[in-house]
């Protein structure tokens, strides 16, 4: 039986190595079967390495290398998992394996071709959080987000073309920025390597000046910035998100949108503590102003359904960049755990609003309505993933706000109020598309639509990939250690400049 190290190797090549298969022309038949056990692989496996998860002296567990031709410039494939970057790669598996499950009842036009794409997708996620080797972290992540473009652009909906190329440009620019950082840091470090254990290792004894921190930090901040939607970066995201496949919304704007806040994390705040601090109160003022009241404005004005989930997934990003303004451990900590939390709630959202789609042929809640009489099943997920959304306690989006805020606190007491104020904005969006939806009366369009073609509820098909993302809420929602305890570890053993000497436990 393979060792763990092994299965991590496994879970990553599984889908990249499937993807390879069924392009070089494996029968159609053949290639769903494939790719259903190339989704069910890595999630299964990711959960095992979460529940085998043992942190060494370096912080990484499940750890290999394997050199390269470019090991004469410190490049090499080094895989391994921490507290931090453990939790990210279980999400990666459960949201793969929930979009995939999607994508294989979808019935897509070419749908090998649509398989392929989002089995890179996967591939590529699930490389990005295993690297150690920050030149991979950045090559994986690369790799994740082309098929975007491709699966957008062929399967995409309304203003699919303007959205691909949108999302490309800014992408594209965010990612330039940020290697652009990443390069500098590995040049001004003098460690001679991309290891992020032997950068950390090297910063340690000869640290940077307070101005290349700064500078190297705002790119990175920038530059992951547009990746997460940082506010004004963002418009790419709503319009990205409306305009794409469920399935390829699902693992980006569920996983793949972590990368930059995950790369804030795990590289910027522990090896930039001065520059972060020099950054931190801009940080915070772009994410409380910017994503979360003035996109919080703009979510409530929305009238289609899609552009809404769009638009609070812009919001929300406000929450993270402000755990991280703060250069706390609790703050950090929060920042992971609500990553998890808004991946598995969004994704469940997308998948739902898809799900709606197809009962009304609109996205349109004003030509919605009682639905929840024929479809009570969609409308009992519908109101809970909402919930999940908005915070309430019982899911895993409450204990990650609910740090943040903690965190914020002692940062500043009149920006934890505009947070706390962006908590009522998401109840009156949120609550009040789900009254339009199933609970108001029905639009004389969607009576028409339901006399042609009653709506029926949602099939097992359906329903087994929201259960999933679900029962993950739930999960962490009620009992939170199961992820903080190895990120509480991980982050403890960095060398963060903390605000308050708090440590993160639940």
């Amino acid at each position: 039986m393979p060792d763990n190290a092994q299965l991590l190797q496994i879970a990553i090549a599984t889908p990249l190595v499937s993807a390879l298969v069924i392009g070089l022309g494996l029968p159609k038949r053949f290639s769903i079967k494939l790719a259903a056990v190339a989704f069910i692989v890595p999630a299964l496996i990711s959960l095992w390495l979460w529940s085998q998860f043992r942190a060494g002296d370096n912080g990484y567990d499940f750890t290999s290398s394997y050199a390269t031709g470019l090991t004469q410039f410190g490049i090499s494939l080094k895989l391994g998992l921490n507290g931090i970057s453990l939790p990210m790669f279980a999400l990666a598996g459960i949201v793969g394996l929930a979009a995939g499950i999607y994508a294989l009842i979808s019935n897509a036009e070419r749908l090998k071709l649509y398989l392929m794409l989002l089995l890179i997708m996967q591939g590529g996620l699930l490389g990005t959080f295993a690297s150690v080797d920050i030149f991979f972290f950045y090559f994986f992540h690369e790799l994740a987000l082309i098929p975007t473009f491709i699966m957008v652009g062929i399967w995409g909906g309304r203003d699919r073309n303007y959205a691909a190329m949108k999302m490309t440009i800014y992408l594209t620019a965010g990612a330039m920025l940020s290697l652009v950082g990443l390069i500098a840091l590995y040049t001004w470090s003098g460690a001679n390597s991309f290891d992020l254990i032997e950068l950390k290792n090297a910063l340690a004894h000869r640290g940077l000046e307070a101005g290349d921190q700064r500078m190297i930090f705002g790119l990175l901040m920038f530059g992951f910035g547009t990746l997460v939607s940082i506010w004004p970066l963002h418009t790419w995201a709503p319009l990205g998100y409306g305009a794409a496949p469920s399935s390829a919304a699902m693992l980006h704007a569920g996983v793949l949108k972590k990368f930059g806040l995950y790369g804030l994390i795990q590289i910027a705040l522990p090896l930039l503590p001065v520059g972060a601090a020099w950054w931190a109160w801009k940080l915070a003022l772009l994410a409380a102003l910017g994503n979360i009241l003035v996109i919080g404005f703009v979510t409530i004005a929305q009238r289609d359904l899609k552009q809404m989930v769009g638009y609070s997934s812009v919001m929300h990003m406000g929450y993270c960049f402000l755990g991280i303004a703060t250069i706390s451990v609790i703050g950090s900590g929060g920042v992971v755990l609500l990553m998890v939390a808004h991946g598995l709630s969004v994704a469940l959202l997308f998948l739902l609003s898809t799900a709606i789609h197809h009962r009304t042929h609109t996205f349109d809640m004003a030509e919605m309505g009682g639905l929840a009489q024929k479809t009570p099943v969609l409308a009992a997920f519908f109101v809970a993933a909402t919930m999940a959304s908005i915070g309430l306690p019982g899911f895993a989006n409450f204990w990650g706000e609910l740090t943040v805020f903690v965190s914020l606190w002692n940062f500043s007491h009149w920006i934890t109020a505009v947070a706390v104020a962006g908590v009522v904005i998401s109840a009156v969006y949120g609550l009040r598309a789900a009254a339009r939806v199933f609970f108001g009366p029905p639009s004389d369009q969607f009576q028409k639509i339901a006399a042609e073609h009653p709506p029926v509820d949602m099939t097992w098909s359906e329903r087994l990939p929201a259960i999933l993302l679900l029962a993950a809420l739930l999960f962490i929602g009620f009992w939170p250690r199961a992820l903080t305890d190895p990120v509480n570890q991980a982050l403890t053993a960095k060398t963060t400049v903390a605000t308050a000497p708090v440590s993160f436990q639940r």
